[in-house]
This record gives C-alpha cells, structure tokens and sequence, in this order.
C-alpha cells in the first residue's frame, strides 16, 4: 500500500515564505500538506507527531529583533504547551529522534542551527556548535547563486544533484563556528552539503558575491549526521518552475525548478522509510 505523506509548514510571528514552502510540497507528491500557525502548536490544537515532514520557511522571524531567530529558539525552547509540562522543544526533540525528516530554509535554517538541532553531533540537539551572522558585505543580499553539492553527504535532500542553482535573499547569513574542531567534524563527516560556488559547481568560493555572505568554507548548507534534518541559506521554494529562473526567457531550461528536487528527495525519502 502507497504511503500517504504527511507534511507540515509552521508559520507566524513573521515568517513569510509558507505558501511557497507549501506549493513546493504539493508538486513534490506529498499526500497531506498544513500551513499551521507556531501559536496553534503552543495551544495544543496541533502536534508534530501526526507529521512526517516538517518545514521551517524563511522570513523575518519576530523581525529579527534580537537577531536572527533567536526569539524564536527562545520561544520553542522554553514554551510549554498550554495545559501540561511538555515543552515545544520536546516535540521538536522527539520528531528528530523518530528518524522524521526537516527542512529549514533561510530564517528556518538559522532557527536550526541556534537550537543546536544542526549539527547535532553524536545526538547533541541542546548544545549549539555554530550560529549564522550578519553579511560580510554590510547589507542585505538578494542574488543568484551557484551552489557544489558534496555527493558523499548522508543529506537525503540532495541525492542525485551535480549542484543547484537558486536565490539568496537575507541579511544574517554568514556561518561561523565555535572552534576549528566543529569545522574539522563537518568536513570529515561530509555534513556541508552545499558550498557555494562558481558557476562550474566544481569548486566552493569564498569569493564575493558568488560567496554572498563571507560564510567559512563556502558553507550554504548542512545536515545531521542521518541526513535527515537539513538547513540551508538558499531558497529551494523559490525555483519550482523554469519561470522562476532570472534567464528562464533567454534560456532552454526543464520545466522542473532545480529547487523543487530537495522537496522531491524528502517526500521519496519518507515514502522508502518504516517510521
């Protein structure tokens, strides 16, 4: 029997790119696909565990007030959910260690990366390892950019991929470390999924603006170490159709957005796995 996908696209205090996120899940053959407002979780009306795919859209999370979604990891690391003890983390801690795949996109990758769900070494899902940081160049960033794929990755998302190209839009998306051992695990464990690169997507660049944000080693993008929980700079829901593409008029492209293939990649993931 077919399995039937379950997806869910958590929005609100600022987030503005769910819709996208969610057409994205629809082209790519999820079964069920639910915009669901973060407040909706907070007051028990939802819960993650009915869920195989869990999106966290880019935006402007609480305006990026205290910096980038960091109110926001204070908001799921702390907040109960009404009428009990169980924290928002607790859910969010149990989907990861279910095997259930996420996917966070600009402010939802850099709500990842602030809880310490990436990279999440050896389990460690408390303890943030890197953290992503204003622009090198001084200014909010919103180009085109080549990205290399290192096909040794665990990441399920970009399985089958020579490299992608898709847009940046932020303002805080430089990736730091906490100490040259982190990158070390990174590297070795080939976690960097995506690099930004040249246009030939042999090479990671620190070269701006093919590096538009001056992130060590060219990072855009990095996993778990199952490869099931997944952040990256870049907008992948940005580029589902060749329409999308900035020479789509001057250009002989495939109907398919080379974003639409990281969606793709999850829904076929969830369908071969047992959870």
């Amino acid at each position: 029997m077919r399995k039937r996908v379950k997806t869910i696209v958590i929005t609100g205090y600022g987030t503005n790119c769910e819709i996208e996120c969610a057409h994205a899940c629809r082209l790519a053959g999820s079964d069920e696909v639910d915009i669901i407002h973060m407040s909706d979780l907070l007051y028990g009306d939802v819960r993650l565990d009915k869920y195989h795919f869990l999106n966290l859209p880019g935006g402007f999370l609480d305006g990026d007030d205290l910096g980038s979604a960091k109110a926001g990891v204070n908001r799921i690391r702390y907040a109960k959910i009404k009428g009990s003890h169980e924290r928002l983390y607790d859910q969010f801690y149990q989907f990861i260690k279910e095997g259930k795949l996420i996917l966070g996109i600009c402010n939802g990758f850099q709500l990842l990366v602030k809880l310490g769900f990436l990279p999440g070494f050896d389990g460690d899902y408390n303890t943030p390892k890197a953290t992503l940081t204003f622009n090198d160049s001084g200014k909010f960033e919103d180009r085109w950019v080549y990205l290399r794929i290192d096909r040794k990755s665990p990441c399920v998302y970009t399985k089958g991929q020579r490299g992608l190209y898709l847009p940046v839009r932020h303002g805080e998306g430089k990736f730091i470390v906490d100490s040259d051992v982190v990158l070390e695990r990174l590297q070795k464990d080939h976690l960097i999924a995506l690099q930004y690169s040249h246009d030939n997507y042999q090479n990671m660049t620190m070269d701006y603006p093919a590096n538009p944000n001056g992130s060590v080693r060219g990072i855009a993008g990095i996993c778990n170490e199952t490869g099931r929980v997944f952040g990256l700079m870049p907008h992948p829901e940005a580029f589902l159709h060749f329409t999308n593409h900035p020479r789509w008029t001057r250009e002989k492209l495939p109907v398919d957005g080379q974003g639409l293939s990281i969606f793709k990649n999850a829904v076929q993931s969830i369908r071969n796995s047992e959870f």
